[in-house]
């Protein structure tokens, strides 16, 4: 699962590093509901982890972006009407988010709305029902439409689908979009 995040190219997504990490070929389906892709495929022409993640899978690194080629002449944020905006340096638990993901086992999304909690000074968890294997990667939106977590962190994600984790995102995160951006 990933994000489509706000960008200059109009052309990046966000989702967990280890998504992405050791993939050789990759694209991604925005909208993807019951076997359909209402917006097609999108291409991963470029990967941006963190050096934590890299180095050592540092579960405080599992952030990462990825720039998607151009389908059609149309870069993925214009073709599904917009995007999220990505919000570093959030207080964990502010306000309520809203996770959405892919479970690899059924055809649909999978929603949440709760308040997450700070598990460390790194890492924060929300307790949503039913996010198996596949949701990594799901984004945490908050009212605003800010993206303020990713699922995956702490044991990746979770080891039960009724708690995920996601990184705090701070200065890694913030600088590895940067990276992504230019």
């Amino acid at each position: 699962t990933a994000s489509v995040v706000r960008s200059r190219g109009r052309d990046l997504v966000l989702t967990a590093a280890h998504c992405l990490e050791g993939q050789a070929q990759l694209s991604f389906a925005p909208g993807y509901r019951d076997g359909r892709a209402p917006y097609g495929f999108w291409d991963v022409q470029g990967v941006f982890l963190p050096e934590g993640w890299k180095r050592d899978q540092d579960e405080d690194s599992d952030v990462a972006f990825a720039v998607l080629a151009t389908r059609d002449g149309e870069e993925v944020e214009d073709a599904v009407g917009g995007a999220n905006a990505f919000a570093a340096h959030r207080a964990t638990g502010a306000t309520a988010v809203t996770v959405t993901g892919y479970p690899g086992s059924v055809d649909s999304p999978v929603t949440c709305t709760d308040k997450p909690t700070a598990y460390s000074r790194t890492q924060q968890r929300v307790e949503c029902p039913a996010f198996a294997g596949g949701t990594s990667g799901s984004p945490w939106v908050n009212g605003d439409g800010q993206v303020v977590g990713v699922l995956g962190g702490h044991e990746q994600g979770g080891t039960t689908p009724d708690v995920s984790y996601s990184v705090v995102l701070g200065a890694e995160a913030a600088a590895l979009r940067r990276a992504a951006v230019r």
